[in-house]
């Protein structure tokens, strides 16, 4: 594995700090800009909208530059964004500093596992996209939480001080860990990269993204309340939980890691169903302390940890290239924001055990998309199966 491809998760693991920040601080900040915890809460969604919207936009302005000075030039600017939320005076300027760092933290994913695939071999690509997208799952593991303590102890200022100090931190290790490449001559250029949108499978394969992500989110945003006022754990047990939750990400992302290169497809296919179970056993028994735990748990296990898998498949579907890695962040993100969104809906209509139903719907969904390559997979090993023997009859 290139050593270029863990300085890469380290970036992400800034990135992802960046964007969890605000989740954990929402009363300190909403006392600290004189406004109220839903409105930090768009700040959430304007990063969100920020990376799905913007990002593309940011990563094809930076197609003609060589990877590590396009590395660079968005640690610059996602920089930028957090002296300016640690900086803030109002409501307002916080929410530039989010829009900022939104767009340069999609255009870093594009880019970053773009440059994955140039630096390793494509049966390893999947195994090395794992250990970059292991700064996404220690960021769930380590940066939320670690962010939330140094804004309870020093000031939610300080938090954004520190995922500063963790961005000069990815940005120096960037320069000496990155090779110095020249730009991507084989993309054929914007326009080629364009024209790989016009084939329809790829949008069905990012849209299996978008369900598999929105399917998750749709628990996860709302983990908290669920296990307190549902499944009955004092508020204290809630961070170990998460915790417990992020180390499931984690070993996910490792298996789906290894196993994505060649098997994407089934892959999918398993922790989707896995997904839906798990989801679905949560719904049914969230009232039951341990059940409930065990089902968090296989979420974790089989929801987002299914990147790897994801990221090669689109791939294949379209090419390598940052623009492609960029709108697929995209979806990802777009899966975000219709989990959370849909979730409070369904919250509001059914109570704190809808958004986990939704989640299975949304998984069954993802499912019914992987059926078209499912079937052709069939069709073609069957035909494979029968060719020796109209060989050996012959």
């Amino acid at each position: 594995m290139a050593r270029a491809v863990y300085v890469l998760a380290l970036g992400i693991f800034a990135m992802v700090t960046g964007e969890f920040v605000v989740a954990g601080l929402m009363p300190q900040m909403a006392r600290g800009l004189d406004v109220t915890v839903p409105q930090i809460g768009y700040l959430i969604t304007a990063f969100a909208v920020a990376m799905a919207a913007g990002g593309p936009f940011l990563t094809v302005a930076l197609m003609r530059v060589p990877p590590r000075t396009a590395l660079l030039t968005l640690f610059a600017v996602f920089l930028a964004g957090n002296v300016l939320a640690a900086t803030a005076r109002d409501y307002a300027m916080m929410l530039a500093a989010r829009i900022v760092t939104g767009v340069a933290s999609q255009a870093f994913f594009g880019l970053g596992l773009s440059l994955c695939a140039r630096l390793t071999r494509p049966e390893v690509r999947g195994r090395a996209v794992a250990v970059a997208l292991n700064g996404l799952m220690l960021g769930t593991l380590l940066g939320l939480p670690l962010s939330t303590l140094v804004g309870e102890r020093f000031g939610w200022r300080a938090a954004f001080w520190a995922v500063t100090l963790i961005t000069v931190a990815a940005a120096a290790a960037t320069l000496a860990g990155v090779p110095r490449l020249a730009r991507a001559e084989d993309s054929g250029g914007l326009r080629a990269e364009l024209g790989v949108f016009r084939r329809r499978r790829l949008w069905l394969v990012l849209s299996t993204s978008t369900l598999v992500i929105g399917a998750t989110f749709s628990a996860f945003s709302y983990l908290n309340p669920i296990l307190t006022e549902v499944t009955g754990f004092s508020p204290g047990a809630v961070p170990v939980l998460l915790i417990a939750y992020g180390a499931a990400t984690v070993a996910g992302n490792h298996v789906v890691g290894r196993l994505g290169d060649r098997h994407a497809v089934p892959v999918l296919a398993l922790g989707l169903l896995l997904n839906t179970v798990f989801l679905s056993g949560f719904a049914l028994l969230a009232g039951l302390p341990v059940p409930a735990v065990v089902c968090m748990l296989g979420v974790g296990l089989v929801g987002v940890t299914m990147n790897p898998a994801m990221v090669t498949r689109v791939q294949r579907a379209g090419n390598a290239g940052p623009l492609v890695n960029t709108v697929h962040s995209s979806f990802i993100t777009l899966g975000v924001i219709l989990g959370s969104s849909l979730g409070a809906v369904a919250i509001d209509a059914r109570g704190l055990r809808a958004p986990l139903w939704l989640g299975a719907v949304m998984a069954v969904a993802g499912l019914a998309t992987l059926l078209p390559e499912l079937t052709r997979r069939r069709a073609l090993g069957e035909r494979a199966a029968r060719q020796p023997l109209q060989r050996s009859v012959g």
